[in-house]
């Protein structure tokens, strides 16, 4: 257990983070399933309906160090590359 007046702050501050960060990662994986979903259906539509949601939160998740933002890029770009297929198939 933290002893020190810091330290104690130090034990707040992380857990405040972690439940913020928690919340993040979860809002962010629902966004990226619900594109995932979309293109397993095959709606390109839909899916580009779900992209367009779920882009800036890829985005700000990087921002927020929630995620590497080179990881949030290339996730961006395989989804949209899979979105693309669609209307090729």
């Amino acid at each position: 257990m933290a002893n020190t007046k810091s330290a104690k702050k130090a034990a707040r501050q992380s857990a405040r983070r972690t439940a913020v960060n928690k919340t993040r990662r979860s809002r962010l994986r629902t966004a990226v399933r619900k594109v995932e979903e979309a293109i397993a259906a095959g709606d390109r539509s839909r899916a580009l309906a779900a992209m367009a949601e779920a882009e800036p939160v890829i985005v700000r998740a990087a921002q927020k160090k929630v995620m590497h933002r080179n990881a949030a890029q290339r996730k961006v770009s395989r989804l949209t590359h899979r979105i693309a297929g669609l209307g090729n198939a």
